[in-house]
């Protein structure tokens, strides 16, 4: 549609005036003939003054003549200045703001996004306010209302109608057309140094026409959508805007309510912040409410959130209202994105895609897309590929709408598929990390249907995948708890148990097998709570709590003989034979391992039999008796080889080259402390790794080799060390009290492959 013509028509009566084509008009003033084609048909606006001045040369046009046709078309010459107010509270964000002011070429485009409520608008304007000074040419804003109460976002012709309307282009000017609009928008900016901030953007598509055609301006768009098409097509760079850390939330509550209120009361002040989650808007909302009740204790404040954060973080103003803010971006999901957002809110942390996909049960591949989908509408972030999650205000928000709209029945069987999930990748973890360990017929064997178990091929991925999970999987189990399926506490906690003791973890080890026995008491299952009573002695005893173990391994025993277990029984005795040895009752130490075998050969269980044969030889190494000693762990030894039973082998090698050292044959110790190794190597339990490598040093030393012995004694320190394992001191102190010869050229040439 042609715009206003007047321009265009003064520009043709002129040139024919002088009897001028368009081709010598175009080249006495300058400019191109296309946009003399586009000015007489009407298509485009009037230019800017300089080439208004460069036509009226042309067309020698003085006096009341020339200022008739400069006045009558050309742009108004004003300087633009629309920042909003820079925000009188404002804390932190140094290292955003020095971002958003790094320097760079031609028309720079910067795009800040982030969830609801994390403050990118004040950002933005804050750091306009900072540098408009950097622009003669003036600052430009526009709401463009993409995510909000009051309708959809701003059409990006409407867009253009404003912006033109703040750099002084008469309406009449304006044409109708959005690409001639956007056109003349480009043409006005053309040569001029401006800030234009596009605050609240709905979408890439609605930004485009709204950027600058030629160098000189920059452009700062927020938005809640990521816009990371800006990143690929048109340069923008990309400034993800998180929550505030600890210390800059208790500073803006400080700025808010007075810094004494923050000095009287710091825990609360800090669990307020915890509960706001870092959230700007949510900690603004808070402070609002603290500042308008002064008598208010900020205990008493966060005692009110700690019940019902997302009520107390509600208004009558929609913008002051952390649910309405937040479903601004919730409503403009697709239906499938939605449901899974909504049930995002009932994992309590960072999820795996297979995790979510097996709450939604849906396939992977499916769930990945829902979840770019979240991730670009800042609903859910992506703190690691492949791992997502929300803040806790967005987490409460998403257990919020699916308390409103999903079923209790949908929202248990999604609860169920959860711990399915993290239970069954759990097992088939632990399978792989001990494959001879007893499962029983009652571990579990099916999943709900539609359960996504991550596949893990051996025990490298089971260490992984453990290491990946372990922070989360107490909140899983309390989340079990809470729906009252104790079960799965108990199995989740039997399945860690190996992991945690490879890992020499002892302050989960043991709080994990503890809550295995309350989760056995409550179900009243002997069974379980043989099992569990048994783990905690055996964890404690491992760790060198005797009196605790004994008393746990006693209750279990008691359970054991109850149900008539053999195998239970069997491993209950071997380890009271363990605390009998420690506490040097060598007598009682080889009847309660003599019991084990013969519980043991009654149950047929050879690898169990290898077991007691060792503790036995072990016993024998202690009392001085390393020949009988040496015949029992060689048996132990082929028993467990056989098997495929790499721990065993591993535990029993160990005690062969024990008994080799004793009777004065080191160099046979060494070559049956590096095959423990290698055992305990396979199966990354880093314990019994430290511990070969502190007794390989002892072997290579005793046989004349102390630059051998210092590195095994090096290595097997910095294990001992990572896991604050208590034999860190002894190795520590043999190191400390050896001298190691320097490396002489021989040396240096025999140690070459």
């Amino acid at each position: 549609m042609r715009g206003d013509s007047l321009f265009g028509d003064l520009v043709r009566a002129h040139r024919r005036r002088l009897g001028m084509t368009q081709e010598e008009l175009a080249d006495r003033a300058g400019v191109s003939v296309r946009s003399i084609g586009k000015w007489e048909a009407g298509q485009v606006a009037a230019p800017r003054i300089g080439t208004l001045r460069a036509l009226a040369d042309a067309f020698t046009l003085t006096g009341d003549a020339r200022d008739e046709f400069l006045t009558s078309s050309a742009l108004d010459d004003i300087t633009p200045a629309q920042l909003p107010l820079d925000p009188p509270v404002f804390t932190g964000r140094e290292r955003e703001l020095a971002q958003l002011s790094a320097s760079g070429d031609g028309t720079i485009i910067r795009v800040v996004s982030g969830t609801a409520g994390v403050g990118k608008t004040t950002l933005a304007v804050r750091w306009a306010h900072r540098v408009r000074h950097r622009f003669p040419d003036g600052q430009l804003y526009v709401n463009l209302r993409g995510f909000g109460p009051t309708g959809p976002p701003l059409p990006p012709g409407d867009a253009l109608r404003g912006l033109l309307d703040g750099l002084g282009v008469p309406p009449q000017r304006v044409p109708a057309d959005v690409e001639a609009r956007a056109a003349l928008y480009r043409s006005a900016l053309a040569g001029r140094r401006l800030l234009i901030l596009l605050d609240n953007a709905a979408d890439a598509e609605q930004v485009r026409p709204l950027l600058p055609g030629a160098p000189g301006c920059v452009v700062v768009v927020t938005s809640r959508d990521r816009l990371a098409g800006l990143a690929v097509t048109d340069g923008a760079q990309l400034l993800l805007l998180d929550v505030l850390g600890t210390d800059a939330a208790r500073s803006l509550l400080a700025r808010r309510i007075g810094a004494d209120r923050v000095r009287a009361e710091p825990r609360a002040a800090d669990e307020i912040a915890t509960a706001c989650a870092g959230l700007p808007l949510a900690l603004a909302i808070v402070a609002a409410r603290a500042a308008a009740h002064p008598a208010f204790t900020l205990a008493a404040v966060a005692a009110e959130l700690r019940t019902s954060r997302l009520d107390v973080l509600a208004g009558p103003d929609p913008a002051a209202d952390a649910r309405a803010v937040f479903s601004w971006s919730y409503r403009k999901l697709r239906p499938a994105a939605a449901r899974l957002f909504r049930l995002l809110g009932l994992h309590p942390g960072v999820a795996s895609i297979d995790a979510l996909a097996s709450i939604a049960a849906l396939p992977p591949d499916r769930v990945r897309a829902l979840l770019a989908e979240l991730v670009q509408a800042n609903l859910v972030d992506e703190p690691q590929p492949g791992r997502f999650a929300c803040h806790d205000l967005l987490r409460a928000y998403a257990r919020d709408l699916s308390d409103r709209l999903d079923s209790p029945s949908s929202r248990r069987e999604a609860v169920v598929r959860l711990l399915d999930h993290y239970l069954h990748t759990a097992l088939a973890a632990d399978r792989l990390l001990k494959p001879h360990r007893g499962l029983g017929p009652r571990r579990p064997a099916t999943h709900a249907p539609g359960v996504t178990p991550t596949p893990l091929a051996d025990s490298d991925d089971a260490m992984t995948w453990f290491g990946a999970e372990h922070p989360i999987l107490p909140a899983v189990a309390d989340l079990a708890e809470e729906s009252g399926l104790h079960t799965y506490v108990w199995w989740l906690a039997w399945a860690v148990l190996t992991y945690h003791e490879r890992r020499w973890d002892r302050r989960d080890w043991i709080r994990w097998q503890m809550r295995a026995v309350a989760a056995a008491e409550r179900a009243r299952d002997p069974h379980f709570q043989a099992v569990s009573h048994y783990n905690v002695g055996y964890a404690l005893c491992e760790l060198g709590d005797l009196a605790p173990a004994h008393g746990h391994l006693n209750t279990a025993l008691a359970f054991y003989e109850k149900l008539g277990n053999l195998a239970g029984m069997a491993k209950v005795h071997l380890n009271l034979g363990i605390i009998a040895r420690r506490r040097t009752d060598y007598t009682r130490a080889i009847d309660e391992a003599e019991t084990a075998l013969a519980l043991y050969r009654k149950d047929s269980d050879p690898v169990g039999e290898a077991r007691a044969t060792n503790n036995i030889g072990w016993c024998y190494l202690t009392m001085g008796d390393y020949t009988r000693a040496l015949d029992h762990c060689r048996r132990a030894v082929a028993v467990h080889e056989a098997a495929g039973n790499h721990m065993g082998a591993g535990h029993s090698w160990d005690s062969v080259g024990t008994a080799h050292l004793r009777l004065g044959n080191p160099t046979e110790a060494a070559a049956c402390y590096r095959r423990s190794l290698a055992a305990f190597r396979s199966e990354r339990d880093r314990q019994y790794e430290a511990i070969a490598l502190a007794h390989l040093g002892d072997a290579e030393e005793a046989a004349g080799r102390p630059r051998a012995a210092h590195e095994a004694w090096h290595r097997s320190l910095a294990i001992f060390t990572e896991i604050d394992h208590p034999d860190a001191g002894e190795v520590r102190a043999k190191l400390a009290s050896r001298e190691v010869p320097p490396f002489s050229l021989r040396q240096q040439i025999d140690r070459r492959p």
